[in-house]
């Protein structure tokens, strides 16, 4: 009988998901993905409180991305703060996460040191509604996990790196360890 483990990924950490499927399948462990109390739940960066087991299993780095025709060059730190609190290029059209995702968390930490994002933003649903977006709009600003930016999007920032994590809701064992391993290693 195959072992059944359930699973969970943030949007931003879903590359990591394909993964822990081919782990799985070298395995024989089935995967159940669900929000409902999984086994493991993948994300990047940190939560505000962790209170369960946390093992690294990558690093992704946050980016600030233009459309490639964008007049927004390169950035300094100080630059990105000005645009993202709403007082920079009013041209520039910024796109941010939902302020409880991982990833608007990890830029905010990175890169705001704090300070909240203009109510002027737009908000994009996922990465890859952000990516789309930064490809399609000539004036959008948004921030992506690097592993999400593609096509001629142009990074114009590094706000730095985070932990990409697997979350257990007690000390792995089993097929839960092998899976985590298996992410480790990779």
């Amino acid at each position: 009988m195959r072992e059944i483990v359930t699973i969970y990924s943030t949007p931003a950490a879903e590359p990591w998901l394909y993964e822990t499927f081919t782990c799985a399948n070298d395995r024989g462990i089935v995967l159940n993905v669900t929000a409902d109390a999984p086994d493991i739940s993948l994300r990047l960066g940190e939560p505000a409180t962790l209170a369960q087991p946390a093992f690294q299993i990558d690093e992704e780095e946050i980016l600030v991305v233009t459309h490639r025709e964008s007049p927004i060059q390169n950035l300094s730190l100080e630059g990105v703060q000005v645009l993202f609190a709403g007082r920079g290029d009013p041209s520039a059209q910024v796109w941010v996460y939902d302020s409880g995702s991982d990833v608007q968390l990890a830029f905010e930490e990175l890169a705001m040191n704090g300070r909240g994002v203009t109510t002027n933003a737009r908000l994009a649903t996922s990465p890859q509604h952000m990516s789309d977006t930064l490809i399609a709009e000539s004036n959008a600003v948004g921030i992506l996990p690097r592993h999400w930016k593609l096509g001629d999007a142009r990074e114009v920032f590094s706000a730095g790196t985070v932990p990409v994590l697997a979350l257990t809701l007690e000390e792995p064992q089993g097929a839960v360890a092998q899976l985590i391993a298996c992410l480790q290693g990779n």
